[in-house]
């Protein structure tokens, strides 16, 4: 037993709501743990204090859920738990009254954990019994402390934007990352407030959707700590309901959560999406050697996935579906109710867009094996609320890949489109087929059930990897930074240093790249399905070769706004390359392309030609000029129809193309990613007519884009193949 103390008016409160509620003059506070003896809530008045003001017995109901209201206290304070029970780590249970923990429901964290001297664990880290030992040492001056937070915040009239799912471009980043260099020029580097400084760029650049890279509240683990390093990317969420603290000012206790309010409200006004990247496949207390913080101290039982009980040792350690050490227990009620409750909180009080799942896969469980019907995606089914919001998938875990098995309406991280179309546009062999199928939406993987084209997040970066500059400077990855001996991150890149490892002052070198990572943008912008962009890839950022760059919160990490005076061209051809995406139908369209007329006596969706205007040979090896032709119907505000002709020519060499015989019409050049800057994409209305209507030549190693004008309606085509080729 803990020996309790205070001179505050309590009362007994009630199990409902978990957490830390104000009402009445007062908090009530409530969390759940089935298998405890003993609930202690500890009141502070600073994070660094060791001895709490207050230690008050909770009360437990029927169903194990502990609570008890404090009168007289506010947002502001400090709180956490301390939770009695039986330490038996081969039984599961790994209670012990000695170690302060945090909330599961905390809205706030006053800041980082402090590791010293083996505290944050429940066992003693130096006896030979390793976790069936038993630390007696009290934490509460290491530990970080639970914030108790209000819902006060001036929204004005806010509300989410709903951009509908064909029209959205997602753009990839890190909330510090984004404005943490000096070049940045904004007053509050690497803050919530910083970023809120950058919304006129994200404007200018035409994207429709933020997707912010980790920002609940994150913890660091010792190992990282001495070597020197950090968890920049924050993949290992300590308290789910609670914003990161490092990305605030810290002007008063509690400030990020109105801080991070205050970027989604701006992000809102500027007609932006703001989607969370969260991590509910995993938390920081690893496995039966980790720390216990949070829910290992709570209810190890309840939280987590145990490998079983067909022997004595069994309940001792965890299954590991995520390679961190530990994977949550989705299929238990009360771990699945802290995740929903959790992600509406981000949605009701936060205000945010949506979300994206890390390794999502492992929430997909149902007796052991993933489950589009699992309890998870049952439940947010079910929500009115979550329902709602954008639900993207990372569509795998460290032991399976289900990328396009989730349930309608769920968009997924596509794979399979970052491979090929990395290996297409870097000249490999037998990847054209596999490339046409990509920019037709993936219909092999996504068109069952009543599925879209756009639930395929097309991606040719992402943070986990090469940046798109990189991917063209560097064949092997160069991770010596993260001090793992290079044996970090992943091996297959499908990368191409065009010539010369790293930076190099080769002029042909350097246009080749910028002209394979014009054709990489160009490409995510024209293909069917929810294009996502890896932010400073439209200024060719770089992380020096370093393709796991998750514990580098330095200038590697960072983005260096001055790469985007120096790689203008690039940058202004992305925004061209988004705003074409917008102005053409075709390009943005929930459907499949399939090659068929999608009305009667219409024309086929798309045309798939090689240079001679022929069916291409999808089975040739070789096949690495690909063009293909749609039909845009007349713009807003025009009577103008066009045709698009787009021409991949990824070969080494140029080639010359056959253009389509339009009747009545001509054809124009639009986009030429081989001519020098101003001249690789021309502005609608500036198009240049061909001076040769049959045939143009295409340079090696470029992507083309040809339209046809006409002030007719009734414009008819005489084609030498009218009949589509079905992929």
């Amino acid at each position: 037993m803990i020996a309790q103390y205070t001179n505050r008016r309590i009362s007994p409160g009630s199990p409902e709501p978990l957490g830390a509620s104000i009402n009445h003059g007062g908090v009530n506070f409530s969390v759940a743990s089935h298998f405890a003896t003993a609930v202690y809530l500890l009141l502070f008045n600073n994070p660094d204090d060791g001895e709490p003001t207050d230690i008050i017995h909770m009360n437990r109901d029927d169903y194990g859920v502990w609570h008890i209201f404090v009168h007289g206290i506010k947002a502001g304070h400090l709180y956490g738990y301390k939770v009695d029970g039986d330490y038996n780590p081969r039984e599961g249970k790994r209670f012990n009254r000695n170690k302060l923990l945090i909330d599961p429901y905390a809205k706030a964290v006053s800041g980082k954990c402090n590791h010293n001297d083996g505290l944050l664990f429940a066992y003693d880290i130096k006896s030979e019994e390793e976790d069936l030992s038993f630390d007696n040492r009290d934490n509460s001056k290491q530990m970080a402390k639970s914030i108790i937070v209000d819902n006060e915040f001036d929204w004005q009239d806010d509300s989410l934007p709903r951009i509908p799912e064909s029209d959205t471009i997602i753009f990839e980043t890190h909330l510090k990352g984004f404005t943490a260099h000096p070049s940045s020029g904004v007053k509050h580097p690497g803050t919530y407030k910083g970023f809120i400084e950058k919304i006129p760029y994200l404007k200018e650049l035409g994207i429709t959707t933020v997707e912010l890279m980790p920002i609940q509240e994150h913890h660091v683990q010792q190992f990282v700590l001495d070597r020197g390093l950090t968890n920049y990317w924050g993949y290992d969420t300590l308290a789910y309901f609670a914003p990161e603290v490092t990305y605030c000012n810290k002007q008063y206790s509690g400030c990020q959560v109105t801080e991070f309010k205050t970027l989604v409200r701006e992000l809102h006004k500027a007609g932006l999406e703001i989607i969370l990247d969260v991590v509910y496949n995993h938390t920081p207390e690893g496995n039966h050697l980790g720390p216990t913080l949070s829910l290992k101290g709570v209810d190890n039982l309840t939280y987590y996935r145990l490998t079983g009980d067909n022997d004595i040792e069994s309940m001792r350690y965890y299954f590991d579906q995520t390679g961190t050490g530990n994977t949550l227990n989705a299929e238990n009620p009360q771990c699945l109710r802290l995740i929903i409750d959790s992600l509406r909180y981000w949605v009701s009080i936060m205000h945010v867009d949506g979300f994206r799942f890390d390794l999502a896969s492992a929430l997909g469980n149902l007796n052991g094996t993933f489950d589009p019907n699992a309890p998870f995606f049952r439940a947010i089914s079910e929500d009115p609320l979550l329902r709602k919001v954008k639900l993207i998938a990372e569509p795998w875990d460290m032991t399976q890949y289900q990328v396009g098995n989730f349930p309608p309406g769920w968009l997924e991280w596509n794979g399979n489109y970052r491979d090929t179309g990395r290996r297409f546009i870097k000249g490999d062999d037998n990847q054209a087929a596999e490339f046409a199928r990509s920019i037709s939406g993936s219909s092999g993987l996504f068109q069952k059930e009543g599925r879209k084209s756009v639930e395929s997040i097309n991606f040719i970066t992402a943070h986990d990897g090469f940046t798109l500059y990189d991917i063209f400077s560097y064949n092997e990855k160069h991770n010596e930074s993260n001090k793992e001996n290079n044996n970090d991150g992943a091996n297959d890149n499908n990368s191409w240093n065009c010539g010369t490892e790293g930076d190099t002052a080769d002029r042909h070198i350097l246009l080749l790249r910028k002209k394979l990572i014009k054709n990489s943008l160009l490409t995510l912008m024209i293909s069917r399905g929810t294009p996502m962009v890896y932010g400073g890839d439209e200024f060719m950022r770089t992380q020096n070769g370093n393709n796991n760059a998750w514990c580098q919160d330095n200038e590697i990490s960072w983005y260096n706004w001055e790469l985007v005076h120096k790689n203008r061209d690039v940058f202004e051809f992305f925004k061209k390359a988004v705003s074409l995406r917008k102005q053409y139908g075709p390009l943005h369209e929930n459907e499949f392309l399939t090659g068929r007329s999608q009305s009667a006596g219409g024309m086929a969706d798309i045309l798939w030609y090689d240079k001679n205007l022929s069916d291409p040979r999808w089975d040739y090896p070789k096949l690495k000029t690909l063009c293909f032709l749609l039909y845009n119907a007349a713009l807003q505000g025009e009577d103008n129809v066009h045709f698009l002709y787009f021409v991949f020519n990824m070969h080494f060499r140029s080639v010359y193309v056959h253009l389509p015989p339009i009747k009545n019409m001509k054809w124009y050049r639009v986009i030429d990613t081989s001519r020098k800057a101003g001249q690789d994409f021309l502005a609608h209305g500036k198009e240049k007519v061909l001076r040769n209507q049959k045939r143009q030549r295409c340079n090696a190693r470029s992507c083309s884009l040809f339209i046809t004008k006409s002030h007719s309606p009734l414009a008819s085509i005489i084609l030498q193949k009218f009949d589509p080729f079905n992929l």
